[in-house]
């Protein structure tokens, strides 16, 4: 088992939520579309050669984000984290995948 978390505006989210789900990630146990969001702020300051979705080159961009953190079985690990790219808005996706322990194996 894996853990994906990713940060997305706000506006996006539900969307590329979806496509996450859509792809496998979020199920635990009988449960399916499960995930953790936390609100902030997020900032970047896209640079000359940079194609931004969101704000203007050489110009520090601040706006709402959420953190989104799910679970996603190693079947689905690769897919997953395909599906996230594509359907992220930002041209450079900031997000993280980690091993989880499995808990019944203790």
């Amino acid at each position: 088992m894996k853990k994906i978390i990713f940060f997305v505006p706000v506006n996006n989210a539900e969307e590329v939520k979806n496509v996450l789900f859509d792809a496998g990630a979020g199920k635990i146990g009988d449960y399916d579309r499960c995930c953790f969001e936390t609100q902030g702020q997020g900032q970047f300051r896209p640079l000359a050669n940079a194609n931004p979705h969101i704000g203007t080159q050489g110009e520090v961009e601040r706006l709402k984000e959420l953190k989104i953190e799910l679970v996603c079985d190693d079947r689905y690990i690769k897919q997953s984290v395909k599906a996230l790219l594509e359907a992220h808005p930002y041209e450079e996706v900031a997000f993280e995948v980690y091993d989880m322990l499995d808990w019944k194996t203790l």
